[in-house]
């Protein structure tokens, strides 16, 4: 997941940076000088912004951005072929203009600065999304078997595990019950039947606002693609509308599926016929993925010493919980967070 938190700053020690340096002063495309922190992300890997060589900008821009993905901690092999294949549906995504793969490093275009998250409000949302869901849909056309990784069973219950680990032992302090593990783990069989049951489709896997540029022309520039798989139809529109950074009243997310599912199915992609069991299957999908949020937020903080998402957590819970409230077979899932948050359920009063 990308953020738009400042970077740590380079140190003296840094021996990647200045492997870098040295890397973008032979290729003579940019301006080492006006070397910038570009954004940070949850990953291990660095963005800087540089200024393009003065004779160069009509062709290339007037910056590039390049990426420090150690290549022990990152897959930029993963990168530069998801990258075709985004490019090759006709999704706008960063052109790669040079390359040191062995190191880890990669110059890439400049898809500017202003992300989703930074410019939506409730004026603009219904264009701006409908411009994401046009590049998703493309992507999904694109769908091939053998492509990508599959997101298979053995995937979604990493995924969802990271919860009890993460957010109910580490973050919460609880230790669960041998009744309470056997429900947690009845709950995810369920999630998990109603996923692996959903047509397979490309899946981007963090398809969300901090991902997502804004720009003039090809609205929106998509990032942070490397960990794309192979998996349910719904994930992605799950990312998209259920954004753990930015929340919207169910009204309108049921119109923004709906729209989706109408175009979805027009093109002949493989949605669930049925508007109901699509939604269904949208809500579960994203509860998987709010299950894990949980997990990783926490992990950032308590392994990687990034605090910052732990102020996302209230937005993820709340996702869970009002979705687990709609199912009874999730509603089990309510009532263990109310365990173990030591809560009774919410009850609201009419005066």
């Amino acid at each position: 997941m990308s953020s738009t938190l400042p970077t740590a700053p380079a140190t003296s020690s840094d021996t990647r940076l200045t492997q870098l340096t040295t890397w973008l002063d032979t290729l003579g495309l940019v301006q080492v000088e006006s070397r910038r922190p570009a954004s940070a992300d949850a990953s291990f890997r660095r963005y800087f912004r540089l200024n393009v060589a003065p004779a160069l900008r009509a062709k290339l821009g007037d910056t590039l951005i390049a990426m420090d993905a150690p290549p022990e901690r990152e897959n930029v092999p993963a990168f530069i072929h998801v990258q075709g294949l985004l490019l090759a549906a006709g999704v706008s995504v960063p052109a790669i203009v040079a390359q040191d793969v062995a190191n880890g490093f990669l110059l890439l275009s400049d898809l500017g600065s202003t992300t989703y998250l930074q410019r939506l409000d409730v004026d603009n949302a219904p264009f701006m999304y409908s411009d994401s869901v046009d590049a998703l849909i493309k992507f999904q056309l694109a769908s091939e078997p053998g492509v990508l990784p599959d997101y298979d069973r053995a995937f979604i219950e990493r995924e969802l595990n990271l919860f009890p680990e993460w957010f109910v032992g580490k973050h919460l302090g609880v230790t669960m019950t041998p009744a309470q593990s056997a429900t947690l783990t009845k709950v995810f069989e369920a999630i998990i039947a109603n996923n692996l049951a959903q047509q397979q489709v490309f899946m981007h896997r963090d398809f969300h606002s901090r991902n997502l540029m804004f720009m003039d022309q090809g609205n929106p520039g998509v990032l942070d693609f490397q960990d794309a798989v192979f998996g349910p139809v719904t994930y992605d529109l799950a990312s998209l509308l259920r954004d753990a950074y930015v929340q919207w009243d169910e009204e309108i997310v049921l119109d923004w599926v709906v729209r989706y599912w109408q175009r979805a199915k027009a093109v002949g992609l493989p949605v669930n016929p049925d508007i109901d069991a699509f939604y269904q299957d949208f809500e579960f999908m994203a509860l998987q993925r709010h299950l894990k949020i949980l997990g990783i937020f926490c992990r950032l903080n308590y392994r990687d010493g990034k605090s910052a998402y732990l102020g996302d957590l209230p937005t993820v819970i709340d996702y869970v919980r009002k979705t687990c409230n709609r199912y009874i077979v999730l509603k089990p899932l309510a009532r263990l967070l109310d365990a173990f948050e030591d809560k009774v359920p919410q009850v609201g009063y009419t005066f």
